[in-house]
C-alpha cells in the first residue's frame, strides 16, 4: 500500500506537481532526519543536510526510474549527502566539538527515569555510551548496515538497495557490526 502510494505521488510530481512532493517529505522527513543524525550529530547540522537530501532528490526525481522503492532511494541520496557533509567538513578547520545536545539528551532521559537506583541509571547511561562509542568505531558500511536494521527497522533487501550490495554482504555487515558491538559490552559487562 505505501510503495502503491510513493510510486502515484512520484508520477505525479515527474508530472509538475509539486504538491505531491510535499507530501513525500513530511511522510519520510523524520525518518530522514533519524537517519541523518547518525552520522551528523549536530542536529542544526543534520536538519540542513536532510533538507540538502530532499533537495537533490527533488532534481533527481525525473530521472527515478522506479527501479528500487522510492524510500530506499530516498535513503540512499540522504546516505551519501551525509557523507558527503561529513568529508567536506574534514576538509575544513574546525575547532574541537564538544557536543553538548548529547549530554543534555542524556541528561534528560536520566530526569525520565528518576524511580531507578542510581546504580541502574549509572550502568543504563554506562551502557548506551558504550554502545554508541562501539558504533561510531565501526566502519562506515558496517554502521550504516547495522544502523539501518536496528533503528529503521529496514529489511536486509532493503539495506541491500539502498547501500547498493547484495544481500549477503548486508548480512555480513550486521554480523560484523553485532560482533563489534558484543566484544565492546563483554568488556564492560566483564
Amino acid at each position: 500500500m505505501g510503495e502503491q502510494l510513493d510510486e502515484e505521488l512520484v508520477r505525479r510530481v515527474q508530472r509538475g506537481d509539486k504538491t505531491a512532493f510535499d507530501i513525500l517529505v513530511r511522510k519520510y522527513q523524520y525518518k530522514i532526519a533519524q537517519l541523518i543524525n547518525r552520522y551528523i550529530k549536530d542536529p542544526h547540522e543534520a536538519l540542513d543536510v536532510a533538507q540538502e537530501s530532499f533537495i537533490k532528490a527533488y532534481r533527481a526525481l525525473p530521472g527515478f526510474r522506479g527501479e528500487s522503492a522510492f524510500y530506499t532511494w530516498l535513503y540512499r541520496i540522504a546516505i551519501n549527502t551525509a557523507k558527503n557533509h561529513i568529508a567536506m567538513r574534514a576538509r575544513r578547520p574546525s575547532e574541537d566539538e564538544i557536543e553538548i545536545e548529547e549530554a543534555e539528551q542524556f541528561e534528560s532521559a536520566v530526569r525520565l527515569k528518576d524511580q531507578e537506583t542510581p546504580e541502574g541509571v549509572m550502568l543504563s547511561q554506562e551502557l548506551a555510551q558504550v554502545i554508541q562509542f562501539a558504533l561510531d568505531e565501526l566502519p562506515e558500511e558496517l554502521r550504516t548496515a547495522i544502523s539501518l536494521r536496528e533503528f529503521d527497522g529496514l529489511s536486509y533487501d532493503e539495506i541491500a538497495q539502498v547501500m547498493n550490495c547484495p544481500v549477503g554482504t548486508v548480512r555480513s555487515r550486521i554480523f560484523r557490526a553485532r560482533e563489534a558491538i558484543d566484544k565492546k559490552l563483554k568488556l564492560l559487562l566483564g
